[in-house]
């Protein structure tokens, strides 16, 4: 388990308050060659998440990303755990999965790169 551990890349984010700067980063990393697959658009607000998705041609966190057991255990999950749990099927780890919940109560929307290269920004 070890060397696949070391041979993940690890998921980056930024907090974006403005829907039409998530757009623009999206454009962006786009064009240096991210994958599209590996872009997602996680806001607080369901419809929310959906139209800055739409709008930037990202992704959004559904069953392809959650296993099985996220998924029967978010039928009972508040939201604040529902996107806590979309953090960490993207690879966060706990603590920083509720940071960015907590950015997430705020009003900004979260752009993540699940497998982002070495040394790739937002």
């Amino acid at each position: 388990m070890e060397g696949k551990e070391a041979m993940m890349m690890n998921p980056i984010y930024k907090p974006f308050s403005n829907d039409e700067e998530i757009v623009n980063a999206v454009q962006s990393l786009q064009s240096k060659g991210v994958d599209e697959d590996d872009i997602y658009v996680i806001a607080h607000d369901k419809d929310r998440t959906k139209r800055v998705a739409d709008n930037a041609d990202a992704n959004t966190v559904g069953m392809k990303e959650q296993g099985m057991d996220t998924q029967v255990k978010n039928v009972f999950r508040s939201t604040g755990d529902k996107l806590r749990a979309q953090f960490k099927e993207l690879g966060f780890s706990e603590p920083m999965a509720e940071e960015l919940e907590e950015k997430l109560d705020k009003g900004q929307v979260i752009l993540v790169v699940k497998d982002a290269r070495p040394g790739l920004a937002i």
